[in-house]
């Protein structure tokens, strides 16, 4: 997450793949804390993940490629962050298949 954030200089609201992963960090970290398995611990991290993703749909884009589309970039989800949740429900999915 400080890698990402670092990199592109995105916070949560600025429409990128940041308001996927940080729900995603926060919702994996509570779950391993509680003592959750792996596979328990990615697939809430994945739903979140897809709740920060349909919550960039309204927003108006910041940062990044979207943010050339100004006003117009207002009613759809951000494909960064729709990437992540994608990415992380695929990892969940293939740590429940091994378990």
């Amino acid at each position: 997450m400080e890698g990402v954030v670092g990199r592109g200089r995105a916070a949560v609201g600025d429409k990128t793949m940041v308001d996927a992963l940080s729900p995603a960090v926060e919702a994996a970290k509570n779950a391993a804390e509680s003592g959750e398995s792996a596979a328990k611990v990615l697939a809430v991290a994945a739903e979140a993940a897809h709740l920060g993703a349909r919550a960039t749909e309204p927003l108006v884009a910041r940062k990044g490629r979207a943010s050339y589309l100004g006003e117009r970039s207002a009613g759809h989800i951000d494909p960064g962050a729709r990437s992540t949740a994608l990415l992380l429900s695929a990892f969940a999915e293939a740590t429940r298949s091994r378990s």
